[in-house]
């Protein structure tokens, strides 16, 4: 009965009906039973559904999910390993998360982005990871919730086969501090070497780039390690060069380029630009805002 325990826990007292805190074997029977929608805490799924034949360990399940405000049945077939997880193991990843300092009001989020949390183990899975987080990036317990947050992804990547070849990766190439990454780009650590991190500095590579001037523009932008190459980088960089012709020079100055869109900013910025009959650095050209970038076309790029 832990996982309604955790119910009991999850919402207000006023919210979870006599029924469910307090079972009687009439509330147990295989009878059609329905859980009305005004029952659940911050759950955004209409639960008036019947649950019939459902054995109690399921119905526990799913009501801990439903309370907590995850769609219950989204994370069920995004991790049909769930299905076989008995709430006392389910109970246990929860509690921990908690222990360690995420908040419940986060779990909705982290588990609707991972459904796998729930079926890791915390001795083999979670607590590797926790270790590598104070051991290896200096985070110190109080901001775990923090780095957690900004990238749940972590909670679900091996130590051994991800997170700790990602990080000498990284560090190889010049992101010496291993806190600030954690803090600012934690994504980076959840990407694979052989498919994501090598392949996007051997594209820039590929534009004319040196090893060191590619290796210096994901220093001073990170996030062209996380963009895609065919939606992101090869369009940006063919309507730079193209349409705006633009070299490449001007890209090792300003790489945070690739991160505005190309048809909400870079497009349109564009075309304001050449109608004015002026001709504005990228970042003039992208990172003003909007008075200020009309206040630069009507003095003619002053």
């Amino acid at each position: 009965m832990a996982s309604l325990r955790f119910l009991c826990f999850a919402a207000p007292s006023s919210s979870v009906p006599s029924n469910l805190t307090n079972p009687s074997p009439t509330n147990l029977s295989p009878k059609p039973s329905y859980i009305p929608t005004k029952t659940l805490h911050q759950s955004s799924i209409d639960l008036s559904l019947p649950l019939p034949d459902l054995p109690m360990e399921a119905r526990e399940k799913i009501l801990t999910l439903e309370v907590m405000g995850i769609n219950s049945g989204r994370v069920l077939t995004r991790n049909p390993d769930l299905r076989g997880a008995s709430p006392d193991a389910i109970q246990a990843v929860l509690s921990y998360l908690l222990d360690k300092g995420i908040h419940h009001k986060d779990l909705t989020r982290i588990i609707g982005m991972c459904p796998r949390i729930l079926t890791s183990s915390v001795a083999n899975d979670l607590a590797p990871i926790f270790a590598f987080l104070s051991r290896d990036l200096k985070i110190p317990e109080a901001h775990f919730r923090r780095v957690v947050n900004k990238c749940p992804r972590l909670l679900i990547c091996s130590v051994r086969d991800q997170l700790r070849p990602a990080l000498i990766y990284l560090q190889r190439l010049g992101f010496k501090n291993a806190s600030a990454l954690a803090y600012h780009d934690p994504t980076l650590l959840v990407c694979s070497v052989e498919n994501t991190l090598m392949p996007k500095l051997q594209h820039l590579m590929e534009l004319g780039l040196t090893n060191e001037e590619a290796v210096g523009m994901v220093l001073r932008c990170p996030g062209l390690f996380t963009f895609s190459i065919e939606n992101n980088l090869k369009p940006k960089y063919e309507y730079l060069v193209k349409e705006m012709g633009r070299r490449l020079e001007e890209l090792k100055e300003f790489p945070q380029y690739f991160a505005f869109s190309l048809e909400n900013r870079i497009k349109p910025r564009h075309r304001e630009m050449v109608n004015a009959g002026v001709r504005l650095t990228l970042p003039m050209l992208l990172k003003s805002k909007d008075e200020d970038f009309k206040a630069m076309l009507a003095l003619g790029g002053r």
